[in-house]
């Protein structure tokens, strides 16, 4: 039963990842996500260039490794390839795609804090 839930979201993700036929794709050059910390109900947004790290709550550190939008709706559709850290820890919470249309296909999975990109920037 896993095994095939993490194939039809790797299919998903994998259909989501391209763009749609004659759809033309751009890369941001960093992305605006968003914070929720679940137990004070306080959200934050977060902007992280690509190719650098922010920290949320003091206990996050969240990588972006590459944004991208469809040119014909820049302000929509935006998908980021993120890597998130506890920094506590140093363990690895989170490493994939997130879409900004669907939050909730492939999300971080954590007690106390949620994330989810919101769109890309093209500073």
């Amino acid at each position: 039963m896993r095994r095939a839930r993490v194939s039809l979201l790797a299919l998903v993700l994998g259909a989501a990842a391209l763009p749609a036929t004659g759809q033309e794709v751009a890369a941001g050059s960093g992305a605006v996500l968003r914070g929720l910390d679940r137990l004070s109900g306080t959200t934050t947004d977060i902007r992280v260039p690509t190719g650098a790290a922010a920290i949320f709550a003091g206990r996050l550190s969240i990588e972006l490794r590459e944004c991208r939008y469809p040119v014909a709706n820049p302000t929509g559709d935006a998908y980021a390839f993120v890597a998130i850290r506890d920094t506590a820890t140093g363990s690895a919470l989170f490493d994939g795609w997130m879409i900004a249309a669907a939050p909730a296909l492939n999300a971080l999975d954590h007690m106390r804090y949620d994330v989810w990109v919101l769109r890309c920037t093209s500073d």
